[in-house]
């Protein structure tokens, strides 16, 4: 079965998946809804993995004359934005089964789940227009019921509103876009332009009516009216597939029409690159001063929509200063950027959802000490912080590592340098103001005192909405930790994306950089197992946050966390499989460093916790020690 058909499958199982609910409202059809929903989306990654993995592109002609027979067709541009949409899909479905869970009176919202993923999976597909609408139409409206779902708060419904007529504007944008192709092409059927095949006004209209009518659908700044509002509104598992997926099909609308169209003036990469920055800035200073949970992370969705389209700014500016390097970079930039928001705007999303529904409060100053009652919560909102602000070792580095090679390297060049050079600083400054922006939600969220009755009360979300966020936890440091996997994936969807014009520069996965950074952030992993698992020289926080917490939290992080670091360490040293004298011979010396000064700050201790603290350091320098031993023999093997 071909990975075209395997799509449609998906898609068509997707859409009649909520009728069981619809039909029976009672627990066991959610469950079977859901299930069908976990069961297309398996489908479809198989069939966009096929894709992915350079399978030829297939095309499926449909015998409807009333339409102009539209087409439909699978290649990895569109596998690649296909992607998060059967992941988080799939995952939102499962979350939704404990959110809602003794909600009661919403038995059609699986109905429209299931419409939203048939929508966005017929959208990348369409090769007509007409197909093109179609997708894009039942899209707009599943978004719209599923952002009702509270219609009876004045908030949701005026939220509601607001998205609906945003949306239409975009429509009618997409009909007069239409409207301009037809006259000018003859057709409307989605294909490559030749060079001088549409005039060059014509070519500045549609441009222009494309930036107006994704832009709004990505939530562009300044045409992100919609966005702050629906996703506060909206159940917290559809906010985390409006932000990470339903924007991205603006991203995918935007980057198709500019691969049909013949090589564009530097006058539009320097537009697109100009609204990425304003976006940006405007994104992550509106996040700062939010005390709305679900709308800060809203305002950060546009910042990162600002990252992406600086991506793809820098890489239009390549393709018409002829300069193959800045596309490979800005569009690889850019094309990550959209699976890494995905992973760590939906994790950050189920992560506030869960905060939610056992606290009762989006409000940060109603919030805190949650670290203690929601301590997986609080792990794995930690890591979608972390890859949100960039920081290594997760995913966010690699793509916003990208995007900043290659404005340097366009500032370096000339043609374009003014507009690269401007935007280097402002993608730092984005950098670090959403690094104080999450180490405040952090705080604010997780740490200190419960400032309730209902936080000091709240209590970890059952295991249908903690898997969601594991998996995606764990996208996030897939790519983070091993960017060199998703350098081939990237390279056959930026060729897609120039089908006429192959590049001439070196792959991603031979870009020194990037291999710098696949050697480095695992390097940093260990640094972080070494922390986690309280061996010296990093051990300087086991002793006291033993003494400090209660006796039974103390038990868990001496039985439980430090192994867990030893775990880590147990697994990066089975993909050290070559070097294994020299890291046996590593980790016998910090297993035996570890193990004296734990015996020996022990025997000076006279409180009885911190001696057995440091007990717990000694045991686990004689665990790494054995570990190391283990090593050494298989090395003499």
């Amino acid at each position: 079965m071909n990975p075209l058909t395997l799509v449609l499958l998906a898609g068509l199982l997707a859409a009649l998946s909520g009728l069981p609910a619809l039909l029976d409202g009672r627990p066991g059809s959610r469950r079977l809804s859901a299930g069908l929903v976990l069961l297309a989306g398996l489908l479809g990654l198989v069939g966009v993995g096929g894709s992915l993995a350079g399978a030829a592109p297939t095309g499926l002609w449909l015998d409807w004359p009333t339409l102009g027979n539209p087409s439909l067709g699978l290649d990895a541009l569109s596998a690649f934005f296909l992607a998060p949409v059967f992941l988080v899909g799939g995952l939102g479905a499962l979350y939704g089964l404990g959110y809602s869970k003794g909600t009661g009176g919403r038995e059609a919202a699986p109905l429209f789940w299931g419409l939203l993923l048939a929508g966005m999976t017929l959208l990348p597909l369409a090769r007509h227009a007409v197909a093109f609408i179609l997708g894009w139409e039942v899209m707009a409206l599943a978004a719209f019921l599923l952002v009702s779902t509270h219609h009876e708060l004045p908030e949701t419904r005026h939220a509601s509103w607001l998205y609906l007529a945003a949306t239409h504007v975009a429509t009618l944008a997409l009909l007069a876009l239409f409207a301009i192709w037809q006259a000018s092409l003859g057709t409307l059927e989605l294909r490559p332009v030749e060079p001088g095949g549409i005039g060059p006004g014509a070519g500045l209209a549609v441009f222009l009516l494309a930036l107006l009518a994704f832009g709004i659908k990505a939530g562009m700044a300044p045409l992100q009216v919609w966005l702050p509002p629906a996703h506060a509104a909206a159940p917290t598992h559809v906010s985390a597939i409006l932000s990470g997926v339903v924007l991205k099909m603006g991203i995918y609308g935007l980057l198709r029409f500019l691969s049909l169209l013949p090589a564009p003036p530097p006058a539009w990469g320097g537009l697109v690159l100009l609204l990425g920055a304003i976006s940006g800035l405007l994104g992550v200073i509106q996040a700062l001063g939010q005390h709305d949970l679900k709308s800060l992370l809203a305002w950060h969705s546009v910042e990162n929509i600002g990252i992406i389209l600086l991506g793809l700014g820098l890489a239009l500016l390549g393709r018409s200063g002829g300069h193959p390097l800045l596309v490979t970079l800005g569009l690889g930039g850019c094309l990550l950027h959209v699976w890494n928001h995905s992973l760590f705007k939906a994790l950050l999303f189920f992560g506030a959802g869960s905060v939610l529904r056992q606290t009762g409060t989006r409000n940060l100053d109603r919030l805190g000490g949650l670290v203690r009652h929601m301590p997986w919560t609080a792990a794995l909102f930690l890591i979608g912080a972390v890859a949100i602000c960039g920081l290594p070792p997760l995913n966010g580095l690699v793509s916003e590592l990208l995007i900043f090679l290659g404005l340097l390297q366009g500032a370096a060049n000339s043609g374009g340098s003014a507009a690269t050079a401007l935007a280097v600083p402002v993608l730092a400054l984005i950098g670090a103001l959403a690094l104080a922006c999450f180490i405040k939600v952090f705080g604010a969220v997780f740490l200190g005192q419960a400032r309730t009755p209902a936080t000091a009360e709240a209590a970890e979300v059952p295991w249908s909405m903690r898997l969601p966020m594991l998996v995606l936890a764990g996208g996030c440091l897939t790519i983070g930790l091993a960017p060199a996997l998703v350098a081939p994936l990237l390279d056959r969807t930026i060729d897609a994306w120039l089908p006429a014009a192959p590049l001439l520069s070196p792959p991603l996965a031979e870009i020194s950089a990037l291999a710098t950074l696949g050697v480095l952030q695992p390097l940093l992993a260990l640094l972080a197992v070494v922390l986690l698992a309280g061996l010296m020289p990093l051990h300087v926080w086991l002793p006291g946050l033993h003494a400090g917490a209660p006796s039974h939290i103390s038990a868990v992080l001496s039985g439980v966390m430090l192994n867990v670091g030893l775990y880590g360490l147990v697994r990066i040293s089975g993909l050290l499989a070559g070097l294994s004298t020299e890291w046996g011979a590593a980790l016998l010396i910090l297993g035996a460093g570890s193990a004296v000064a734990g015996m020996a700050r022990g025997l000076g201790e006279p409180q009885l916790k911190r001696l057995l603290a440091c007990s717990s350091m000694e045991n686990m320098g004689v665990m790494v020690m054995g570990l190391g031993l283990a090593l050494l023999g298989r090395a003499q093997q």
